[in-house]
């Protein structure tokens, strides 16, 4: 398999799936509202799996995206809440809090920020303390899902104001995607046109070759892990959005979904490949995949098994191309 069906095969997945739930279910499936909840549900995933990227390119995993989703919501909303006027038992009782502007962008801020700040954990524990990738960010996955939870005693903050993310529009377009959109074409950038795109494809390929050329490779990999954390809080104030309300059971099992996109889009989890482009489409594909089930009446917990089998039908075919490449 040379590198231009690499790449053209996750593009022709996305079309075969939209085909198939095309004739399956054409009425409700091509529906304008179907297909714009599609889209704009797709983005919180989008924006992480963007991040992902990044992790998975240098060998890495984060498996505490949904987990940190989670408690960056949580913990943004109360930022928000109480800067709104609100009482520390009003918010946690669910009392309205007729938020201003202000309040919503600091709190939004403060969410960012906060996975900015746990990404950086992560990336300490795994450079300093020279742990696996997957076992750091397994045992961050239970501190933050814990930390969500006993933030107000396993129940939401309620954040009814806070809808312009989710309903919001700019020129007709919602805004999640327009963010969704800068958040791809700045990873990008990053990826392909700054040094330190170039570091992490290096780290990604080889790190001891890395190394000797001069790459500080610690450095290089806390950053990817705090902007992981970082995207991934933006992503958690554009689901709170959508809920207006920030649930501390939000984004369970979410990190498949992510980690799926990433590697059906051609990131390798042996590292070292990857673009935003395979990423989107990646993205696209697990979101229409699983809005066509839903339409055919598919059970949440049978859809995990599918995409569970895709994952590694992914993998396996990556290591045969590489095999014969």
């Amino acid at each position: 398999m040379n590198r231009f069906a690499k790449h053209l095969l996750p593009f022709s997945s996305l079309i075969f799936i939209f085909s198939l739930w095309t004739f399956l279910v054409p009425d409700t499936f091509l529906s304008v509202n179907n297909l714009s909840n599609v889209l704009t549900r797709s983005t919180a995933n989008g924006i992480m799996a963007a991040g992902m990227t990044f992790v998975i390119i240098t060998s890495g995993i984060d498996l505490s995206v949904g987990s940190l989703l989670a408690m960056s919501g949580m913990l943004g909303s109360i930022v928000m809440l109480l800067l709104g006027g609100g009482s520390w038992t009003g918010i946690c009782s669910g009392t309205y809090v007729d938020m201003t502007l202000a309040p919503m962008l600091v709190g939004t801020l403060a969410a960012i920020v906060i996975g900015g700040l746990c990404g950086l954990f992560n990336g300490l524990c795994i450079t300093r303390l020279k742990l696996a990738p997957f076992i750091v960010t397994l045992g961050s996955m239970s501190i933050f899902r814990g930390v969500s939870y006993v933030l107000n005693d396993g129940k939401p903050f309620a954040i009814s104001k806070y809808t312009w993310l989710d309903t919001g529009t700019v020129l007709g377009i919602p805004s999640s995607i327009w963010i969704f959109a800068i958040v791809l074409l700045g990873c990008g950038f990053l990826l392909k046109r700054t040094s330190f795109g170039r570091y992490v494809y290096a780290i990604g390929s080889n790190p001891s070759t890395a190394f000797h050329s001069g790459i500080n490779v610690q450095r290089i990999l806390v950053y990817v892990y705090m902007l992981m954390g970082a995207l991934t809080g933006l992503a958690a104030m554009i689901y709170s959005s959508r809920s207006s309300s920030a649930q501390p059971s939000a984004g369970l099992s979410m990190e498949l979904d992510v980690v799926a996109a990433v590697i059906i889009g051609g990131c390798p989890p042996s590292g070292g490949r990857g673009n935003m482009t395979g990423t989107l489409i990646g993205t696209l594909l697990i979101s229409f995949l699983r809005n066509g089930l839903t339409l055919l009446g598919v059970s949440t917990n049978l859809q995990l098994i599918v995409i569970g089998f895709i994952i590694i039908f992914a993998v396996t075919a990556d290591q045969i191309a590489a095999r014969k490449g």
